[in-house]
């Protein structure tokens, strides 16, 4: 008898598959990561291939560790790094390239060129979003106008786009001939493609982008009782499971916070860092550099959000290891951190990719501002960390402005939440109480519901807000003159950090 719900949460830097019984608590897990391709400065890739491969694997060692049978899962939902941009062949599901991932930006020119075009206003109207390297519109064209033979094939119906949900459905329910080719309402609120209001792909931006629309996906609700399609019972799980959940990961974490309610707001901590705030039944535009969303699709009733994206979070802790070697894994930095004051005035800007909201200035850098002979390695490390909360204060204030709402605490969630030393840091440089719940994997919790409410394991979402529990909470304990003088000087920092690739 089905009694858990299964989330496929597949992320930036791996996959995981995560079971789930009915009061939200996981059963079991298995997680795997894949690799990050970087072919050049900017360009960031993902193999799908890969990526299917590791589905299978975590679905296989989660129900190994459980020792759970298939038949005890009623549903499983799909959980995805957004804006990542695959295309395959639908006759034998091999991808005609490896996938262009959100933090990509090779699409520089051709958003540069919307914008010059004067087609900004338009896109912001339509779909909530600016034109920015980090949506998969701009990723689609750049993989038409410069694979050798795609757009041809695209025209004659055999080429498939989808984000990374798209791809996983359409394999776990049966890939060539017979998987469906679906994403939901959230992933396609972030390609820059989609209408926010009429929730349907848009003709004129699919024709400003030379996008074929036979090859996009059907739209279809986040939670759907009519299901996208099922397991093979030959397939990885040995059964017919419903897969009826999908939700890009931040709006799979604010659902799985059970942030239904609108004025709530959760922050994760991932790869980036992203804020949602649910705005409720009607759109907000923002006018202070955030993005309008979607933020959950159910069978007649949706609900939108605004957005702050930040590129570069635990993305910058990799980067202390991998690139500089300060540190041998991502744990190491809360004791390192606490063993200085401060951080010795060094500021650390970890434009990447540019920078995300408020700023969305594709000509920034990182930069690393106020080193002297003082500096030392746990500096750096600290300042990296006041990193991450800096860029969370300037999505919180544009927030803020633009919805009128002051935050009395903020919900958080992700890997980085083990972290007491930063979520401690994270109130102090906020001046607001930070709430860590129980199940800090939240994203995949999200998904879990999504697919459980499809087939009725859970009855509504009164029942998800009843399932949250509280783990801690952290007050801030800088006093006001601490907090706006370290914020004063990150904001100067952020300021030498821009438009540095326009010379």
């Amino acid at each position: 008898m089905a009694q858990y719900a299964a989330a496929l949460d597949q992320g930036t830097t791996g996959t995981r598959f995560m079971i789930f019984d009915q009061r939200g608590r996981v059963v079991s897990s298995h997680y795997e990561e894949h690799a990050q391709i970087t072919p050049r400065p900017g360009w960031v890739e993902h193999d799908p291939a890969e990526i299917w491969a590791k589905t299978q694997r975590v679905i296989a060692g989660a129900l190994e560790k459980g020792h759970i049978s298939p038949a005890e899962i009623g549903a499983i939902g799909v959980t995805n790094q957004r804006e990542t941009t695959v295309v395959w062949d639908p006759r034998t599901g091999e991808p005609l390239h490896n996938a262009l991932v959100w933090q990509d930006t090779r699409t520089r020119e051709i958003c540069q060129a919307l914008v010059a075009d004067g087609l900004e206003p338009l896109f912001r109207a339509r779909t909530g979003l600016p034109v920015a390297t980090y949506f998969s519109g701009p990723k689609l064209k750049w993989l038409l106008d410069n694979v050798p033979g795609l757009r041809a094939k695209a025209e004659a119906g055999e080429a498939l786009f989808g984000t990374i949900d798209t791809w996983v459905i359409w394999n776990l329910t049966g890939g060539p001939g017979r998987g469906a080719h679906v994403t939901d309402v959230t992933n396609g609120s972030r390609t820059m493609l989609m209408d926010l209001t009429a929730l349907d792909w848009d003709d004129e931006l699919l024709e400003i982008l030379g996008v074929p629309r036979p090859m996009l996906p059907r739209l279809r609700p986040s939670s759907d009782p009519a299901f996208y399609g099922t397991t093979l019972p030959d397939g990885v799980l040995g059964a017919a499971v419903p897969v009826c959940g999908d939700l890009g990961d931040q709006q799979a974490a604010l659902f799985g916070q059970a942030g239904t309610v609108p004025g709530e707001a959760k922050n994760t901590y991932g790869t980036g860092c992203f804020m949602l705030l649910n705005t409720g039944a009607e759109p907000v535009p923002s006018t202070s550099g955030l993005l309008t969303t979607v933020a959950y699709g159910l069978p007649g009733e949706v609900a939108y959000a605004l957005e702050g994206s930040i590129a570069i979070a635990g993305a910058a802790v990799q980067w202390l290891r991998d690139n500089l070697g300060l540190i041998e894994e991502a744990a190491e930095t809360e004791p390192i951190a606490r063993s200085v004051e401060d951080a010795g005035g060094i500021y650390f800007v970890p434009a990447f990719s540019g920078l995300f909201a408020p700023y969305w200035d594709m000509d920034a850098r990182g930069v690393i501002v106020g080193l002297t002979r003082y500096a030392n390695r746990a500096h750096l490390v600290r300042a990296t960390l006041e990193a991450i909360c800096y860029q969370t204060r300037d999505v919180l204030e544009a927030m803020q402005a633009d919805s009128g709402i002051k935050l009395a605490s903020l919900k958080v969630d992700g890997g980085a939440t083990a972290n007491d030393f930063l979520m401690q840091l994270q109130a102090d440089i906020l001046g607001v109480p930070v709430v860590r719940p129980v199940v800090s994997e939240t994203t995949a919790l999200g998904a879990a519901y999504a697919a459980g409410l499809a087939v009725g394991l859970w009855s509504g979402l009164a029942e998800l807000r009843a399932n949250w529990r509280m783990d801690r909470l952290f007050e801030p304990r800088w006093d006001e003159a601490r907090r706006e003088a370290a914020y004063d000087g990150w904001k100067r920092a952020v300021e030498r950090s821009r438009g540095w690739m326009q010379g």
